[in-house]
């Protein structure tokens, strides 16, 4: 058994193209040994938000804390603590913090894609 903690100190800045004020932390995955899946952890602070994006595989999230905006190809949704969800393979989507507090997300991805090459982040 392997055990790790949430902890939002631990998180490092995202440093991509189209994103504001967004650290992350693999909690499991590739670098812990794992075989199929990474679990991630995110921290979106107020006014921040994640790229406007798509990518060849599904993912899974879960709210910890905060409020925020997640659009999706159905249009924009409010989420907060406890919301989970589900992003299809190739759904375009964006998290965006707007309350006044850090948005936190754990969220579930394959290690792989599609074609076998690996999944940012896992």
């Amino acid at each position: 058994m392997l055990r790790t903690r949430l902890d939002p100190g631990d998180t490092k800045t995202v440093d991509l193209d189209d994103v504001q004020d967004v650290s992350m932390r693999v909690l499991l995955g590739r670098g812990h040994g794992m075989p199929n899946f990474a679990l991630r952890h995110f921290v979106v602070e107020p006014g921040g938000h994640t790229p406007h994006h798509r990518h060849d595989y599904e993912h899974q999230v879960v709210v910890l804390e905060g409020t925020g905006e997640a659009d999706s190809a159905e249009g924009v949704q409010s989420i907060s603590k406890g919301d989970v969800l589900y992003i299809a393979a190739d759904e375009p989507h964006q998290f965006r913090n707007s309350g006044t507090t850090s948005l936190q997300f754990i969220c579930l991805v394959p290690l792989n894609r599609r074609n076998g090459e690996e999944v940012p982040g896992s």
